[in-house]
């Protein structure tokens, strides 16, 4: 006889087909457990997320699962409780004094009530949630350079196939079906049978009649044994294996430019905002998009490509000549990443804060040499706190943002927001990066 043992891996001991319809009951709570969690963690937790998951908190209402109840009332029920610490069956359990309840359970400052439901996010859990629903937006297939990989997919059930691909749901119902066809007899019928053979064995003395019927039942059993050793639990034309077929995976490069201004006018707090919104799309792009290049610039009076630990880490200051950057961004497309065959993407980040007539400049490098060969180019401006009225005001700011907001009328795919707050950061990137239509237009 076969003998099949499911050693398919599960998180944590727990059904990850139970798992996944969790998430999806809860995944309003949870997404807004994930978003808040996001805007409050500190900038020095690195990428944000630990290796290990995250645990989130949800409110515990709605997620009972279905339960039946007897429709009657009254009765005397003597029964303890599952999971019970304090009775035992016997022990009468006391009404609740009339009028002296607390009028409910004691309200939280986020208006729910007590009962909570706490439970780890795995980390690509945790980032599937954080990055639901958004793209790098308009990136198109460069048929120069689209990278081919071999993968496989799914291509049906085959009755032949290696231990691993075992196909256990399937396996089962064809046995099932099989046995039921072939009348195999159950083990509760042989226990029976063996039962009422060793009842009538176990008689002081037996007439002819319980002699007969003895034997009757004893050859019965033979058939019975007989049979369910032809009919087996499971036999090999049972077996369905999941087969895959390799296919040629086709996939388009890109590019993301990432540009920060470290000049003196960017204090701690304004570097702190630059380098949350860089470490989000930095999880972002390695999450969704394999084959994703990032060049890291950073610039005060001079711009200079870095590595990813000096982008984020280093320390230095300086004059504020914006242009630099761009100039350096248009340098490495010339010399590595030919717009024909990459797809091009720019994101900036500064205080609007300019030396003199650099802002005009930034306008007519954008415009005549960086907008034309990019996907997708967008602008984060840093306000001060006390600033919030900016973030609304399209008519105020500095030089750089009024030079831009020119640049924004006649690009559709130019992008540009202001931040004050932390809290801003998020709801911002989501703003950046979600599906657009024809016009730049948000989907």
């Amino acid at each position: 006889m076969h003998q099949f043992i499911d050693r398919r891996a599960n998180p944590k001991g727990k059904s990850h087909g139970n798992r996944q319809r969790f998430l999806r009951r809860a995944r309003e709570n949870i997404k807004e457990r994930v978003d808040r969690s996001v805007r409050e963690k500190s900038i020095q937790e690195g990428d944000g997320v630990s290796p290990e998951g995250e645990k989130v908190t949800i409110p515990a209402k709605g997620l009972q699962e279905p339960r039946f109840f007897h429709s009657g009332q009254g009765g005397n029920r003597r029964y303890v409780l599952p999971g019970n610490k304090e009775f035992v069956v016997g022990d009468t359990i006391p009404k609740p004094d009339g009028g002296s309840g607390q009028g409910g359970r004691k309200a939280s400052e986020e208006g729910e009530g007590d009962d909570a439901f706490s439970f780890t996010l795995t980390r690509d859990e945790y980032l599937e949630i954080l990055f639901d629903g958004l793209e790098l937006p308009d990136l198109v297939e460069k048929s120069t350079v689209e990278t081919e990989t071999i993968g496989s997919r799914r291509a049906g059930l085959t009755t032949a196939g290696t231990p691993n691909n075992l196909n256990l749901v399937r396996t089962m119902r064809n046995s099932l079906g099989r046995r039921i066809a072939l009348r195999r007899p159950s083990a509760q019928a042989q226990a029976d049978l063996e039962a009422e053979i060793e009842m009538l064995a176990g008689l002081p003395s037996l007439s002819k009649a319980q002699v007969a019927l003895l034997e009757e039942l004893q050859s019965r059993l033979e058939a019975l044994q007989r049979k369910r050793k032809v009919v087996g639990y499971i036999d090999p034309i049972d077996l369905r294996f999941d087969t895959h077929v390799p296919e040629k995976i086709r996939k388009s490069r890109a590019v993301v430019f990432c540009l920060m201004d470290v000049s003196g006018s960017m204090q701690e707090r304004e570097k702190d905002l630059g380098k949350r919104f860089f470490l989000l799309l930095h999880l972002f792009l390695s999450r969704c998009y394999e084959h994703t290049e990032l060049v890291f610039i950073r610039h005060t009076h001079l711009a200079e490509e870095v590595d990813e630990e000096t982008f984020f880490y280093a320390r230095e200051t300086g004059g504020t000549i914006v242009s630099t950057a761009l100039d350096k961004m248009r340098e490495v497309i010339a010399d590595r990443y030919p717009p024909q065959e990459w797809n091009i993407y720019g994101a900036q980040v500064s205080d609007g804060e300019n030396f003199g007539n650099d802002s005009a400049r930034c306008k007519k490098l954008l415009l005549e040499d960086l907008l034309p060969v990019c996907q997708y180019y967008a602008y984060m401006e840093i306000v001060e706190e006390s600033a919030d009225a900016l973030l609304h005001d399209s008519e105020a700011g500095d030089d750089l943002w009024q030079n831009y907001r020119t640049v924004k009328a006649q690009a559709p795919h130019f992008e540009m927001q202001r931040v004050a707050h932390a809290a801003h950061i998020y709801p911002i990137f989501r703003e950046f990066f979600l599906p657009r239509i024809k016009g730049g237009q948000n989907a």
